[in-house]
């Protein structure tokens, strides 16, 4: 069985980094494409950053230049480095991930973590 953990939430002053982790298990077959999305109180779900299975990566306007999203092939692993944290960047961040081919978009994403808390404060 997939299962998607997430690690490396906290909380960190304006200004500050964090850097998120995803581990993969129950598969050894490499995900067509792998994301990480963001959930504040009171708001949507929004897509953060994806990355396919070639590598290519895209990113939400409000992190470009902020936030780089990369992948460990051999260990199956996600990372999410965030640098010039903002508070609101606050929110639950989750890994999730597709053995579909497709576009990457959130409603093709079969497997999500449970998420981990990341809190900026000013």
């Amino acid at each position: 069985q997939v299962r998607l953990v997430e690690s490396g939430g906290g909380s960190v002053q304006a200004g500050g980094s964090l850097r998120l982790s995803c581990a993969v298990s129950g598969t050894s077959y490499r995900p067509y494409c792998m994301g990480w999305f963001r959930q504040a109180p009171g708001k949507e779900r929004e897509g953060v950053a994806r990355i396919d299975r070639s590598g290519s990566s895209s990113y939400a306007d409000s992190v470009k230049g902020r936030f780089t999203i990369s992948k460990d092939n051999a260990k199956n692993t996600l990372s999410l480095q965030m640098n010039s944290l903002k508070p609101e960047d606050t929110a639950m961040y989750y890994c999730a991930a597709t053995w579909r081919v497709g576009t990457c978009r959130e409603s093709e994403f079969e497997y999500w973590g449970q998420g981990t808390q990341v809190t900026v404060s000013s």
